[in-house]
């Protein structure tokens, strides 16, 4: 197994723990060697295919688990599905080609924090983790919308599918309080805190707690997820 864990006599572990998992070894040297140039964040091992991350993380208990999508025998979908049913489990973010990748939204309705395309700045990358290990979502308003128009447009489904999942979100929104239900249609609109703040005359901190109730009344695992039952809603 390519697992290649942090020397335990190197000092006390960096503010964020990560995980690598990707097939392919010069993509993994290369965000080990990016990651490690952050003083803060320290990688914890590395997997190369999607079943080998339950023991790694049983191991090492990182916080972010960076992770490839296409993989050869369990795919990244699968292996963020399964990491995000256990009981505390580590915050994804998802690598991927986005523009050509179909399955992001997937992955994002599993519980992924975010995504990073793979060839995006090594800083912006460094960013993303330290933001998904603090628990913002790695999805900007204006990228939200892209991925909703982009790739939700496209999801397959069957003559009566959508109709399905656009009742089953209501139901699931009828569960908030009206203020609550404001607060989850301005996330789906990709509102920040602060214009949701402004919009509905709340003070911030009032938000974050409605935010923070949605995600518990739902069983959410983020505000993308959030966004994402709203536009099932067409609410949106």
């Amino acid at each position: 197994m390519p697992d290649q864990t942090a020397d335990p006599a190197g000092g006390d572990p960096a503010g964020v723990t990560v995980l690598l998992v990707d097939d392919d070894p010069l993509v993994r040297a290369g965000l080990r060697l990016m990651l490690g140039g952050a003083d803060d964040v320290e990688v914890v091992g590395e997997a190369a295919d999607g079943s080998e991350v339950p023991a790694l993380v049983a191991a090492h208990a990182p916080d972010v688990v960076l992770m490839d999508i296409r993989m050869p025998r369990l795919d990244g979908l699968a292996a963020t599905e399964a990491l995000r049913r256990r009981a505390d489990p580590p915050e994804v973010l998802v690598l991927t080609t986005f523009h050509t990748d179909e399955h992001v939204l997937r992955a994002l309705r599993a519980g992924a924090a975010g995504f990073v395309l793979k060839d995006t700045p090594p800083g912006e990358i460094v960013a993303a983790v330290r933001k998904v290990a603090a628990g913002e979502p790695v999805l900007s308003p204006a990228v939200l919308q892209q991925l909703i128009t982009q790739v939700a447009g496209g999801e397959a489904a069957g003559p009566g599918e959508a109709e399905e999942r656009t009742g089953r979100a209501r139901r699931r929104l009828a569960a908030l309080g009206e203020r609550e239900r404001e607060v989850a249609v301005a996330v789906g609109r990709g509102r920040s805190n602060a214009e949701i703040a402004a919009e509905l005359y709340m003070s911030v901190p009032t938000v974050k707690t409605h935010v923070s109730r949605i995600l518990t009344k739902l069983d959410l695992n983020n505000r993308v997820q959030i966004a994402l039952l709203v536009h099932d809603a067409g609410e949106s």
